[in-house]
């Protein structure tokens, strides 16, 4: 069974997976890295949701400048993820409050949740990854 689910279109099981993106975009690899894993698992035609909280928020900030950081702003490529099926994106609603943030601010659409109610989509996957 587990070689049928790595086979993209296989008909293998389908399973849940949650991908928690905590982390700034820019300084470390880990948002950039998430965004290639999740591409991947939505490839493989897994079901594939995204939280975003504290500092992870800023990963779908519009208007983001990547100068300082030598980085290329790979924030636009969140508008693809919709072409990979992947419309589960979630924003935990004390990260937003707490950075002046609004729904409005991102560059894409997603359902903001409270803490609590994040904990209890957790409880329903199959496998979390946090980066």
């Amino acid at each position: 069974m587990a070689d049928e689910m790595m086979e993209p279109g296989g008909g293998g099981v389908t399973k849940k997976f949650l991908y928690v993106n905590r982390k700034a975009p820019y300084g470390t690899i880990y948002a950039l890295e998430s965004l290639e894993v999740v591409l991947i698992g939505a490839a493989f035609e897994q079901d594939v949701s995204m939280i975003f909280a504290d500092d992870g928020i800023y990963q779908l900030k519009k208007g983001q400048d990547t100068t300082a950081s030598d980085m290329k702003n790979f924030s636009p490529t969140y508008r693809a993820l919709e072409m990979y099926d992947v419309e589960k994106l979630y924003v935990e609603k004390e990260s937003m409050d707490a950075r002046g943030l609004t729904p409005d601010d991102l560059v894409v659409p997603v359902e903001v949740k409270t803490a609590a109610e994040l904990g209890d989509l957790m409880e329903n996957q199959d496998v979390i990854l946090s980066f």
